[in-house]
């Protein structure tokens, strides 16, 4: 079998999880992801198989599309909600000023890497030094976000956004930026990719229907 089948990642899986499931399901060793998906969050994730997986990185370097949930008037350890707490803010829930810092990143802008994040440095995974209580310098990396709106404010301290963005963007900083431009702090809590290049999340399927339909 060749080709690229269209996962929804459902939230508790890691994507390597999905690609085990996949592999084991059609019986067929070459199978890959194309970008990681935090357990936490779900939606659209491509999985190559076979011949396919030559244009994993392809893929990976698509756009993507994600519609996350912000939490204002506090900072957390990992950015998103499944980290402790480590600041708490008064936040005043004021529309205009919540559009105007959203819109402002628009376009390109510098953006450091999280800790809790699988990029390397000196060989080491950055998440796999966080656990341990360390925290290295990381490069700013320029990334663009090509489109970002609100979809819905949720007072008393959420909004809801959808965010078309270059590879490499990290939403959970996207939203802990936003907190800061506020100075009122924020982390994301909850994600979904609705598109990852071509791939998007109407025509996308379970692991369930997958095994369904193998069988």
């Amino acid at each position: 079998m060749d080709g690229i089948l269209n996962i929804y990642k459902e939230k508790g899986y890691t994507s390597h999880d999905v690609v085990a499931i996949v592999r084991k399901t059609i019986n067929q060793k070459k199978v890959g992801h194309t970008g990681t998906l935090d357990p936490d969050a779900e939606g659209v994730l491509p999985v190559c198989v076979g011949k396919a997986t030559k244009l994993a990185d392809y893929i990976m370097n698509s756009g993507k599309t994600y519609i996350a949930e912000i939490t204002f008037g506090a900072e957390t350890t990992t950015q998103d909600s499944s980290g402790e707490i480590i600041k708490t803010y008064d936040f005043d829930f004021d529309e205009e000023k919540i559009t105007s810092a959203v819109k402002s990143f628009e376009g390109e802008y510098m953006q450091i890497p999280p800790m809790y994040s699988a990029i390397k440095i000196n060989g080491k995974k950055l998440y796999e030094l966080a656990r341990q209580g360390k925290e290295v310098e990381r490069k700013a990396r320029r990334v663009t976000i090509y489109n970002i709106e609100i979809l819905e404010f949720l007072p008393p301290d959420k909004i809801k956004i959808s965010v078309d963005c270059s590879k490499g963007t990290y939403i959970r900083t996207l939203s802990a930026d936003i907190g800061k431009k506020l100075e009122s702090g924020a982390y994301m809590s909850s994600l979904i990719r609705s598109r990852s290049g071509n791939f998007n999340i109407e025509n996308s399927i379970t692991i369930d229907k997958l095994k369904e339909l193998c069988q």
